[in-house]
């Protein structure tokens, strides 16, 4: 959609009709809402000033770029959003090429800006193109948005980076005066004096230098950018985010300033959707609701394994003053909230920093304590370094809880928890452990707060699948459990929620195998491993995870070790392909993981 000769009357006409198409879809289909409804005037101001087939467009995570969507024709594609073979619910290059990059993770732009800067400037394209660069106020709380603004600031490439403030403000503005003192900042008038100025005092020395520095950072210290101006950054700001004639004028200058120029622009999250509005975290991401009231249309009866998980800990940590833990910008998604509202001061969120969440875990351990780090799978791997060299380097008991393993959905590519397994398994020192329903959770729970190594545990989306099966006994280290035990050739072995379908697929099938709980992946039950080899010659394994380096991978290794050669293994873990979105159950079915399918595959041989 070319908005180049919309009048102002009619963008802001737009941006209600984008808001309204949002609001359609996202409480029928679910998705991000709240900070996508806030960044719609943005949107719509970046589309007015610049040129998104031409000027990268880069939006960190990217969950707030709907509107970006709707105005690069997808506009009745849109109500295929998070479905299956329907729209990302993030910036996909393959969908249109005004998404410049793909993004799911946080705090990636700036250096994607960066890099985009240097490719334009290599090729001569400075005068017709320009990275800009949307990122939230809680993406500015990693450490990888301030080394990437540190190299901007050296190497002043032009480029416009908006700051999205809509929930934790960078600092707090001084109303009117400020407004005023921005405005003027960003002015032709004062880039000409400034520039002027600077040319001025060149010629008088090292005195002059420092009046004109002094008396800039007092003209300036009483608004919130000095922090950017310090690294090299211009700054505009505060702006009203939701003013479209001040965007578009604002964006207008900055993009003429040929220099990095931050804007910080202030938004509210939920905006032109009462209920929504304001800092509540509920309404990030959501699941389809009445667009009326604002309630859920359907809510499961199953517990969740992150509620499982939650209640599994405070019980520990009742009983034990030495438990402390920390999620990474994810306290309610992850189960911490009641701990970190019971116990803040064991209990912390330090935002999105889960390379400082680790490392921070690991001098807590030596200090004789038991950290529970709780963060996704697919955000573990953003905290790998840290995981080798500050916990496992020196053996520490921190607890890795891995929430989100396995398919997470209508999330997709970026968030699917597959690779937990592979990239931890090779670690020295570290135990690996799955828990398949509530009282095995309980009791694995209570195994990790007195393990003294470092270990991980990983649980999926949801609830787990549901299997009548044998109680869970207490878990100990490497030792899996035998659930049910057939006279047949087949040994089905299932790790974590893999067990449950493992029991699923047998109420499928005539022959009925034995099953194998595994528990552990590292270190195996070697001695269980030996008795069934000796019974059972064909193993299939079941584990929501990468089949590269999984589950079957490590019991290959170990068939290989002992030079056993006439059990054939076969692995239902996920083929080395990034996993599309949609709802889990029709993407297992796109990847053949269905009970019924799984069953058809078992009794072909």
């Amino acid at each position: 959609m070319n908005i180049k000769n919309f009048t102002l009357s009619q963008l802001e006409e737009l941006s209600q009709k984008i808001r309204d198409r949002i609001l359609e879809v996202v409480s029928t289909n679910g998705g991000h809402l709240s900070s996508t409804l806030g960044a719609t005037e943005i949107i719509v101001a970046m589309h007015k000033v610049f040129d998104s087939t031409k000027d990268p467009f880069i939006f960190d995570v990217s969950h707030q770029s709907y509107a970006h969507k709707l105005l690069t024709d997808r506009w009745e594609e849109f109500a295929t959003l998070r479905q299956f073979n329907g729209l990302s619910g993030y910036t996909k290059p393959s969908e249109s090429e005004s998404d410049y990059f793909v993004a799911g993770h946080s705090s990636t732009s700036i250096s994607l800006g960066v890099g985009a800067a240097k490719a334009i400037a290599l090729k001569n394209e400075q005068e017709s193109r320009i990275p800009v660069v949307v990122i939230g106020d809680g993406a500015m709380s990693a450490g990888m948005a301030y080394e990437a603004l540190n190299e901007l600031g050296d190497r002043k490439y032009p480029m416009v980076i908006i700051l999205n403030d809509n929930e934790m403000s960078i600092a707090k503005p001084i109303g009117a005066i400020s407004r005023m003192l921005s405005s003027a900042m960003a002015s032709p008038f004062y880039q000409r004096f400034k520039k002027k100025t600077e040319q001025f005092v060149d010629n008088f020395g090292e005195g002059a230098h420092y009046l004109a520095k002094r008396f800039e950072e007092s003209f300036k210290l009483i608004t919130p950018g000095i922090l950017f101006e310090e690294m090299g950054i211009e700054y505009i700001g505060p702006v009203d985010g939701h003013d479209l004639k001040s965007l578009i004028e604002i964006l207008s200058m900055a993009k003429a300033m040929g220099k990095p120029v931050l804007v910080h622009v202030q938004t509210i999250k939920g905006k032109g959707y009462e209920i929504a509005e304001g800092k509540h975290e509920k309404w990030h991401g959501v699941s389809p609701f009445d667009l009326k009231s604002g309630t859920a249309n359907t809510k499961s009866s199953a517990k969740s394994a992150t509620q499982i998980y939650a209640d599994a800990l405070m019980e520990q940590a009742l009983k034990n003053d030495k438990i402390v833990g920390v999620t990474a910008a994810m306290p309610s998604g992850t189960g911490l909230t009641q701990l970190m509202e019971k116990y803040p001061d064991r209990f912390w969120d330090v935002a999105i920093a889960e390379q400082h969440a680790v490392t921070s875990m690991g001098a807590l351990a030596k200090e004789g304590f038991k950290p529970f780090c709780t963060i996704y799978s697919t955000f573990m791997q953003r905290g790998y370094d840290q995981v080798v060299h500050d916990v496992c380097l020196m053996d520490l008991p921190v607890v890795f809880a891995m929430d989100r393993a396995g398919i997470v959905g209508e999330d997709g590519e970026t968030h699917q928890g597959v690779f937990d397994i592979s990239f931890l398994r090779l670690i020295p020192n570290m135990t690996l452990c799955a828990p398949r329903d509530e009282k095995s959770f309980h009791h694995l729970v209570e195994y990790a707060a007195g393990y003294e190594r470092p270990c991980a545990i990983r649980y999926p989306r949801g609830s787990f699948l549901e299997a009548e099966l044998p109680e869970s006994v207490p878990y100990e280290t490497g030792k899996s459990q035998l659930l049910i035990s057939n006279t047949t050739d087949l040994l089905f072995i299932g790790y974590g929620n893999g067990v449950g379908r493992a029991a699923q697929t047998m109420e499928c099938m005539e022959e009925k195998p034995s099953l194998l709980d595994l528990r552990f992946v590292k270190p195996l039950d070697t001695e269980m491993l030996r008795n069934m080899a000796m019974k059972h010659k064909k193993w299939y394994v079941f584990s929501d995870s990468a089949r590269i380096g999984g589950v079957g991978s490590a019991l290959l290794e170990w068939l290989c070790e002992e030079k056993i050669t006439d059990v054939a293994v076969v692995t239902f873990e996920y083929e080395d392909e990034f996993i599309k979105h949609g709802s889990t159950k029709l993407v297992e079915e796109s990847l053949g993981l269905l009970p019924t399918q799984l069953a058809l595959r078992v009794s072909e041989g």
